[in-house]
């Protein structure tokens, strides 16, 4: 009689690829797999789950199966612009589960934990504990004031003219080099991040240095990382004064995503940011609906379907 194969398991994020960017050609289904096949008819498989995001740039089409299989296997996908504007995401799974999101939510509406995971972003970004006594506001208002002078020595390590953080989304092309370098970067980081995010079930507008937009919290994860990893290679493609600047900055996203094993880093790093704030998580309600399919054991990272 022969052997039965082992149940499916999804890949935990830290394991997979952390961006694809996909460009004119048409993301489908076939055999189970992600498939995008081009105007020629030039079919490329995406392996199934192997990636964390996948980028869709102007003049990509997305079958319904594709998105089905996008939240089933916890591929994150994300409209941008030619230029890696960021305009919509969706197709996670991290929705499946709510006792994270509520923790979460709790930490946000108590002032005195609120302040303390900010404390420790803080903390963790700059190496070092940020001055006492000091509000939400008044740390926000440092925080811009230590962002501005790294931007500023980065600019002069790597012999770039540099300004200020100025760009319009709206018109794109009348930005600088560098500042055009800078979006492209973030684009990648912020959707690595979100992936990273809603895999773990907690909600990306749910933030605590930013608030008010649809992906606050990212943003406050993403820039926990964002000057060891993005920002340098920005600065570096703009001083090449390459040809296709955004290209460059994509490619070496990718490549410092893998060398600083960054998706192995970000959902730990927000559990301990999260502890920070001192209140215990939420148990699971007893009337909590099961997996669809029970797992003995865990698979995948926290908030994927079973």
């Amino acid at each position: 009689m022969a052997e039965l194969l082992p149940p499916l398991k999804p890949i935990a994020i830290k394991e997979r690829l952390s961006i694809l960017f996909v460009e004119k050609g048409h993301l489908d289904v076939l055999d189970g797999a992600f498939v995008v096949v081009d105007k020629n008819g030039v079919r490329t498989h995406i392996p199934v789950g192997g990636v964390a995001c996948l980028m869709l740039e102007p003049g990509t089409r997305v079958s319904h199966a594709a998105a089905a299989l996008a939240a089933r296997v916890g591929t994150l996908l994300v409209w941008v612009g030619e230029a890696g504007v960021r305009l919509y995401s969706s197709g996670q799974p991290g929705g499946a589960r709510s006792d994270r999101l509520l923790y979460q939510a709790k930490l946000a509406l108590d002032d005195a934990a609120r302040l303390k995971v900010v404390r420790k972003m803080y903390a963790i970004r700059f190496g070092e504990e940020p001055p006492s006594r000091r509000s939400v506001e008044q740390l926000r208002g440092i925080e811009g004031v230590r962002v501005r002078e790294t931007y500023k020595r980065l600019a002069a390590k790597y012999g770039v003219a540099w300004k200020a953080r100025n760009y319009d989304t709206q018109e794109w092309d009348r930005a600088d080099v560098p500042n055009r370098c800078l979006s492209a970067a973030t684009a990648c980081l912020y959707g690595v991040t979100e992936a990273a995010v809603l895999a773990a079930g907690y909600a990306p507008a749910v933030g605590f240095i930013h608030t008010g937009k649809p992906l606050s919290f990212v943003y406050d994860v993403a820039d926990v990382f964002k000057f060891q990893t993005v920002v340098p290679v920005a600065f570096r493609v703009a001083a090449k004064k390459t040809p296709q600047p955004e290209q460059a900055v994509r490619l070496g996203c990718r490549d410092v995503f893998r060398e600083t094993r960054l998706l192995e880093r970000i959902i730990p790093t927000i559990e301990d940011i999260l502890a920070a704030g001192e209140i215990a998580p939420p148990t699971p309600p007893e009337e909590a609906v099961p997996p669809a399919i029970p797992n003995p054991k865990s698979l995948g990272d926290a908030g994927h379907r079973a």
